[in-house]
């Protein structure tokens, strides 16, 4: 009686519906689809073209390069401050967290100006860089340090909620029974996180990749050198070459539904892991 009195009516369910599929056909599936027709527009040849020239191929090439040293830098720190904030106490402990937040509150623009300021020309440490021959604005290790600040929550945010749920008691069983710190780590708190830890791997590994305010700022847009893909479709945009713009686009928006898919996957895999063993 209590739900039949509580449950919406049908009229009310289909209008919610629609709506909700109507908010996500407006503002998700109609611009990418239009990122994909603009792509094609002049046909197989031209996006093929767009994608494999020389200045192409490098934006393409130093976005994985660049994703490749950030995601696993921040694989290792989520592990080691989620870690440290649901299995132990120790002063500063919301500090840390409200650290790992940061970069939520502060906008990409501002931590690659914060980059600038220090390692550029005229900043802080930009002097002694200078003298030792040491580039980092401008160049591939700045690209680096700005995509990991952006990035670094994604990991150890699923991770922290995740292992305090799980609590300390397996762990300290281990160490009972006579297991080090590092080994209880490896065989107990890891395989107890390894889906919370994919995902956040995917959305890291998007992020990075797609990452446009901080990397603009300390790239310094040299074209086949420091363009990463969003910035080589800002100028090839700015260049009224569409059709070029949009196939790097299509392939930033192929790397979304490829991410959301994975992440979907990943997530019914751990429904059937926990229904087939009873939790």
């Amino acid at each position: 009686m209590g739900g039949a009195a509580t449950r919406d009516p049908v009229i009310v369910r289909w209008l919610l519906t629609l709506l909700a599929l109507g908010f996500l056909g407006l503002f998700l599936v109609l611009p990418l689809a239009a990122v994909v027709v603009e792509a094609f527009a002049k046909g197989l040849d031209a996006y093929l073209r767009a994608l494999g020239n020389d200045v192409a191929l490098a934006s393409i090439r130093l976005t994985l390069i660049v994703a490749a040293i950030a995601v696993p830098l921040n694989i290792a720190f989520g592990l080691a401050a989620s870690w440290a904030i649901a299995k132990f106490d120790f002063r500063g402990k919301s500090l840390l967290v409200s650290l790992i937040e940061l970069p939520f509150s502060v906008s990409p623009v501002i931590s690659g100006l914060i980059y600038v300021l220090l390692f550029g020309l005229q900043g802080l440490l930009g002097p002694w860089l200078a003298d030792h021959d040491i580039r980092i604005i401008f160049a591939v290790p700045g690209i680096v340090l700005a995509t990991i600040f952006v990035t670094f929550p994604f990991v150890a945010r699923e991770l922290i909620p995740l292992m305090e749920e799980q609590g300390r008691d397996e762990e300290e069983a281990a160490l009972t029974l006579g297991a080090g710190g590092l080994r209880t780590f490896w065989l107990v708190t890891l395989p107890n996180v390894r889906w919370g830890l994919l995902y956040g791997v995917l959305l890291c590994n998007a992020r990075a990749m797609g990452e446009f305010g901080a990397v603009s700022v300390v790239s310094g847009h040299i074209r086949g050198l420091t363009n990463t893909m969003p910035l080589h479709v800002e100028i090839l945009y700015n260049e009224y070459d569409f059709v070029g713009a949009f196939a790097v686009a299509s392939l930033l928006a192929l790397l979304a539904v490829v991410t959301l898919a994975a992440k979907t996957a990943l997530e019914w895999w751990h429904r059937d892991e926990l229904v087939a063993t009873g939790h």
